[in-house]
């Protein structure tokens, strides 16, 4: 069974930092791009970066800058580094990822259990 597990969010004042992970487990062949979402209260969950098993990558305009993703294909780890937090930022981080099952090769969609993040101002 493949799992994704996020973890790092939490409370943090206007201007700081936090890092995320998201680790995924059990058995698989490969993990295709990997990306980072966020839900805020009330609103629609959005993209907030991507980044393909090459290290190719994409970010959501208005967080260019601010926002870091990164992976470690050996760990079947993916990052995000944020910076320079805001108030608007606070949201559920969800890790999202296409994986290759090892049994069909079939691509198929997970989601991590997400993780908050409280930026206080």
């Amino acid at each position: 069974q493949v799992q994704l597990v996020e973890s790092g969010g939490g409370l943090v004042q206007a201007g700081g930092s936090l890092r995320l992970s998201c680790a995924a487990s059990g058995s698989f062949f490969s993990i295709n791009t990997m990306g980072w979402y966020r839900q805020a209260p009330g609103k629609l969950r959005e993209l907030v970066a991507a980044i393909t098993r090459g290290g190719s990558t994409n970010y959501a305009d208005a967080l260019k800058g601010r926002f870091t993703i990164s992976r470690d294909n050996a760990k079947n780890t993916m990052y995000l580094q944020m910076n320079s937090l805001k108030p608007e930022d606070t949201a559920v981080y969800y890790c999202n990822a296409n994986i290759v099952s090892r049994i069909d090769f079939r691509v198929r969609d997970y989601w991590g259990q997400g993780t908050q993040v409280t930026v206080s101002s």
